[in-house]
């Protein structure tokens, strides 16, 4: 392990607890709320591009930190040609989590989409351990695949299976793994920051998207969309745009304070509450017994990796690099 890797891991446990668990379950809630603003956006009102629904929250994040900025509510550093080199390749990785997310949102029943998204925890664990250097207890490595386990039980018995779905949520898996692990590595406040890195990852995309969106013609089928007079419609796309800002905020205070694995099973947990109220609304959930076992499987993993990390927050800290506090 190298000694900048050596340095970041006692800054980590360093966090009191209760803002490690403040912030984890501020990500829990706005994740949770967010799919299922848009899946209602998407799925009941029918709104043709996934990737408009991006750059309108890609836009209200760029408008609410400037605007914060100038009434020095916040600080993160002016641009300057430094600041591409520092923060590549984030902007990539945003743009195409963001995007993959929101159109597997809008291909599958919430059921599946949340098993699916669990096979992040694994590739975040991985990448981990790779590009910032950690080590994960045996406990840890079971609980992962405990969750692993029940997704390939539960999405086996899928009775609605739909590839392109299936397609657009593993590639937001490895878009959300990969997001994690460097927005971890590039959060450095003496450079960026948090806010730094969430301004200018949307800063950078959103005018490639805007032109990617108005050459495939999803900006024609959006002006064209019969909804824009729709009360109800225009508030949950609003507060979708909302909420996706406060969900990239809560993903980085996440992951400022604990392990990018813990955002991620933190994400996992939430996504069993929206497994279960998805078999009630949406529509689209078909039941089957192996797949209901699946979910509960996925939940159980969850909750182990959770008892692991609070056990061994109570832990006295030995010299060792295995992850254990997060």
């Amino acid at each position: 392990m190298s000694a900048r890797q050596a340095e970041e891991e006692p800054a980590a446990a360093a966090h009191p607890p209760l803002p490690r668990l403040l912030s984890a379950f501020f990500y829990g809630t706005c994740s949770f709320l967010i799919v299922l603003v848009n899946k209602t956006v998407l799925t009941t009102y029918r709104f043709p591009s996934p990737m408009v629904l991006g750059i309108g929250q890609m836009a209200t994040t760029i408008l609410i930190l400037y605007v914060s900025k100038l009434n020095k509510i916040i600080h993160f550093p002016d641009f300057d040609k430094s600041i591409p080199v520092k923060l590549f390749p984030l902007p990539l990785l945003y743009v195409g989590n963001h995007i993959s997310g929101l159109t597997s949102t809008s291909k599958l029943s919430l059921p599946m989409f949340t098993v699916l998204r669990k096979f992040t925890i694994p590739l975040t664990l991985l990448l981990e351990i790779i590009i910032l250097g950690k080590r994960y207890s045996l406990g840890i490595i079971v609980s992962v695949f405990t969750i692993i386990l029940g997704a390939f039980i539960a999405a086996g018995s899928d009775l609605s299976f739909n590839l392109e779905g299936y397609t657009f949520v593993l590639l937001n898996d490895i878009f959300t793994a990969a997001n994690g692990v460097y927005t971890k590595q590039k959060m450095d406040p003496k450079e960026l920051g948090k806010y730094g890195v969430l301004f200018y990852n949307a800063y950078f995309m959103v005018i490639p998207t805007l032109i990617i969106s108005f050459s495939t013609g999803d900006l024609q089928q959006v002006t064209d969309f019969k909804h824009w007079t729709n009360f109800l419609f225009l508030f949950q796309f609003l507060l979708s745009c909302f909420l996706g800002f406060l969900l990239m905020y809560s993903t980085v205070l996440c992951s400022h304070y604990n392990s990018a694995l813990t955002t991620s099973v933190v994400g996992a947990i939430k996504n069993i509450s929206i497994a279960y109220i998805g078999m009630l609304v949406g529509g689209d959930y078909i039941f089957s017994i192996l797949n209901f076992i699946g979910l509960n499987i996925c939940m159980a993993g969850g909750l182990r990796y959770s008892f692991l990390t609070l056990r061994d927050h109570n832990k006295p800290k030995q010299p060792t690099d295995v992850e254990n506090t997060s």
